[in-house]
């Protein structure tokens, strides 16, 4: 990712961290309301899940200027997403939500450089989740390698 790309991720995601509570609430509303067949991978407490969504997005927009050392919690949060159920099919409607959501949280700040550069590290971040799921636990059809149309809605 360009400076500019990281520099536009740190600044729209310190929009978002006073609504956090409210922005994990709209994003598992949306993720749910676009791929329902996904409710049944939480069976948590709700606000739990979304402050470590929240924190773990947090994690990621810090670190996302030092991939070497971001990319193995990466990939450890992969492998444990491969035991839950989670497939790569799963990785597209979540990006979706969470681009909906950006938008829905940022307004008028969520502009076009900033959806773009949200979508980028999403795709890089879900491609190396993808890779270590499949590592975890082989595919019996085929590569997790696709995620295409990630966050494009």
């Amino acid at each position: 990712m360009t400076p500019d790309a990281i520099a536009l991720l740190r600044e729209s995601f310190a929009k978002v961290r006073p609504i956090s509570d409210q922005a994990a609430a709209l994003f598992y509303g949306r993720l749910f309301e676009i791929a329902p067949e996904v409710r049944p991978l939480f069976k948590g407490d709700m606000a739990e899940q979304g402050r470590k969504l929240m924190a773990t997005l947090s994690v990621v927009v810090s670190g996302i200027d030092d991939l070497p050392a971001l990319l193995p919690a990466v990939r450890r949060l992969g492998a444990r997403h491969a035991g839950m159920g989670v497939t790569a099919e799963h990785f597209a409607p979540v990006g979706a939500a969470l681009i909906w959501t950006l938008d829905q949280g940022l307004g008028e700040d969520f502009t076009p450089p900033v959806r773009t550069a949200w979508t980028e590290a999403y795709q890089l971040l879900a491609g190396v989740m993808i890779a270590a799921m499949e590592q975890a636990a082989p595919a019996d059809e085929g590569s997790f390698g696709r995620i295409a149309g990630v966050a494009a809605s």
